[in-house]
């Protein structure tokens, strides 16, 4: 996908990512997540902060400096969620829906960050509530690429590792795989889910697909 297809694809997610979120309940906003520790509404918070250069990041931290005392990334961005949370309800949405159109993404990643952020994050709130959220196969092959391709690298702490050395990923729903070894096939979008460390999609899957 070239910058274009690939900001088209972002924004038709943020769109569809809003239009489920405004057919939720009070309850379903409270829900649990796919996100141990998170809520729908912690989620929903997050992908708020999807365009944060370095300048909005310390703005945010000054307002907030107990994140300072975060002491490890994937706390700090727990912990920025559950402030952003606060927020009423329909301005989390609006938010959203806002940064479509936007080519603005956060300082130190690029917009595959942005994207692949925007489709798991979906499903983390959609799955969990048994909601149907699409992720179009090109835009989840994307993603799903880049993650397999940052591996080990700071991007990859922000995941839970899952064992998947030695294993093939093959889509069924279109032409990608990665990997080489035994293979674990299924939907991009389910391989895009346990590349994120997210085993709820499995049952879609054939294979020895690492559970733990």
């Amino acid at each position: 996908m070239d910058t274009d297809d690939l900001w088209a694809a972002i924004d038709d997610q943020r769109r569809r990512t809003a239009d489920l979120l405004d057919t939720l309940t009070p309850t379903q906003w409270e829900q649990e997540s796919l996100c141990q520790g998170w809520t729908v509404r912690d989620v929903a918070a997050h992908l708020t902060l999807q365009q944060q250069h370095l300048t909005d990041a310390l703005r945010f931290v000054v307002h907030h400096p107990s994140l300072l005392r975060s002491g490890s990334l994937n706390r700090a961005i727990h912990q920025s969620a559950k402030l952003q949370a606060r927020l009423p309800t329909a301005e989390i949405i609006a938010r959203i829906r806002a940064s479509t159109g936007s080519r603005r993404h956060n300082s130190f990643v690029t917009e595959r960050e942005t994207l692949t952020d925007i489709l798991v994050h979906g499903q983390d709130n959609a799955v969990p509530l048994g909601l149907e959220l699409t992720m179009p196969t090109a835009a989840s092959a994307e993603a799903a690429t880049r993650v397999w391709e940052t591996r080990g690298t700071w991007l990859a702490r922000v995941f839970r590792t899952l064992p998947l050395e030695g294993c093939r990923l093959t889509a069924t729903d279109m032409d990608w795989s990665v990997g080489r070894g035994l293979e674990v096939a299924g939907p991009v979008g389910a391989l895009l889910l346990l590349l994120t460390g997210r085993t709820a999609l499995a049952d879609q899957l054939t294979g020895p697909v690492p559970v733990r």
